[in-house]
């Protein structure tokens, strides 16, 4: 099943003609959380972040995100998470993503429910923060002074956004009893694209970036000095799934973490999850001898 309508929305307030942005100033969710809820709530576990960075890197992926790529090529180190209290450094921007995270009031969230507390409004209050407090510090001077961006960075700085899976996957199971989502079941297996998709879902995606970009559209008309893009993500990840073995895939639908069944998906032993098997017990990535 592929569910995903993520956007990713550049904006730089006054864009300059050779695009050297001075800062990046990112909000989302997992797709660009580089340390956010690791940082605020519970560490990524395992297998996450081992292949690139041979550690935990509070992001949910083996390897690096959209996000970190971006930075690198303007030529800036990865962002910082904003919620991140150690050794963070924000002179060449901030990242307000966390994994999770809606662009609506979400509910329930962590950890009553599935979902982040710092949804986008939050994050957008986070960022109002940083852009008054980051002035005092830098005219305080000192040690810390050197960490903060630059007051007029912040007119010059790319902004990115990286929302809105999570709002969607609400609203599928909203106040549905485990008896009405297994009896929806069988209906969701029929109706697949030619990829082996949920067509029905990743129609509502389709028409949330329908209406995103008269949003764009829109925006531009209301804001000429700002300059925006829309970069479509759904499109680029459907074409993981439509055309997987040009991107080097064998198994688009088959998740990596996970054990058993068609997708290799059991709730019970996802990333870090353990799973019980011939006497041993499996890790996501990694196996052991069981205990007792």
């Amino acid at each position: 099943m592929l569910l995903s309508q993520d956007i990713t929305t550049l904006s730089p307030a006054l864009a300059l003609e050779d695009c050297e942005f001075p800062a990046i100033f990112n909000f989302g969710d997992s797709n660009s959380d580089t340390g956010g809820l690791s940082s605020s709530l519970y560490q990524a576990p395992p297998p996450y972040g081992e292949t690139y960075f041979h550690k935990p890197a509070g992001r949910f992926s083996d390897g690096r995100l959209i996000i970190d790529f971006l930075a690198k090529s303007l030529g800036h180190p990865y962002l910082s998470a904003y919620l991140d209290s150690l050794g963070t450094n924000f002179s060449c921007g901030a990242n307000f993503a966390t994994a999770a995270s809606t662009i609506r009031l979400p509910d329930p969230i962590i950890p009553a429910g599935g979902f982040s507390p710092f949804y986008l409004n939050i994050q957008y209050m986070q960022f109002m923060q940083l852009k008054s407090r980051s002035q005092h510090i830098r005219h305080r001077g000192g040690l810390f002074a050197s960490l903060m961006p630059k007051e007029e960075y912040f007119s010059k700085a790319l902004y990115t956004f990286d929302i809105g899976q999570n709002d969607l996957g609400e609203g599928f199971f909203d106040n549905q009893t485990i008896q009405e989502v297994n009896a929806s079941v069988p209906d969701i297996m029929t109706q697949k694209d030619e990829v082996g998709c949920a067509k029905s879902y990743n129609e509502v995606a389709q028409h949330f970036n329908h209406k995103l970009r008269e949003a764009i559209v829109q925006l531009r008309k209301d804001l000429p000095l700002a300059t925006f893009t829309y970069v479509d993500i759904y499109s680029v990840k459907y074409s993981l799934y439509k055309e997987p073995k040009r991107y080097g895939f064998e198994l688009p639908l088959v998740a990596c973490c996970g054990y058993g069944g068609k997708y290799n998906f059991n709730s019970s032993a996802e990333c870090g999850g353990t799973v019980g098997v011939n006497g041993s017990q499996n890790i996501c990535g990694f196996m052991r001898t069981a205990i007792g």
